[in-house]
């Protein structure tokens, strides 16, 4: 009898281990980079490219905005990575946003899978914008727990939904517990 006991509380326990090790690690950050070259900001998921090959195309003030999933699953939206090579602008699009052929008209190319979001409101979640700055047709993803003044007085307009993120801060820890 001990040893159905202790069987069935290690399977338990393996279950339960392994299965919030995978939740975790579906998580992913999603930053949002500067160009000064191009006066332009970037949003670019951990991992799509090294951090010292940013560096040494000269982006900078890498901010992580929100976490967000590595794979597909109920309630969540691809979101892909366009940029456009005449205005040298980069934007990142739900894939229900804009069709292909809309995007490619409007000269953006080298689309790309960054990560899913998630479609709907929840605990430990946060709105997701899309923030336009007109005169260089740059845009700048903008999660709604964030000062948007210094934005606002840079030309930044028509905000859009988008869709939501994960909320991670200085208490993460207490969240990774649940």
């Amino acid at each position: 009898m001990k040893k159905t006991i202790i069987l069935v509380t290690t399977v338990f326990a393996a279950l339960l281990i392994g299965t919030k090790s995978f939740a975790q690690d579906d998580l992913v950050r999603v930053f949002r980079w500067y160009i000064p070259e191009d006066q332009q900001y970037c949003t670019v998921v951990d991992g799509e490219y090294q951090d010292g090959q940013l560096i040494n195309w000269g982006w900078t003030d890498k901010t992580c905005i929100f976490w967000a999933y590595r794979t597909p699953g109920p309630g969540r939206v691809a979101v892909y990575g366009w940029s456009n090579p005449v205005s040298r602008a980069h934007i990142s699009v739900a894939e229900d946003e804009f069709t292909d052929d809309q995007m490619l008209k409007n000269g953006y190319t080298q689309k790309h899978l960054q990560y899913y979001a998630l479609t709907r409101r929840g605990p430990n979640v946060v709105c997701v914008y899309r923030w336009l700055l007109s005169k260089r047709h740059s845009w700048i993803t903008i999660a709604d727990d964030i000062d948007t003044d210094v934005y606002l007085k840079k030309g930044y307009h028509h905000k859009t939904y988008q869709y939501f993120g994960v909320y991670r801060n200085v208490d993460a820890a207490i969240y990774d517990q649940l």
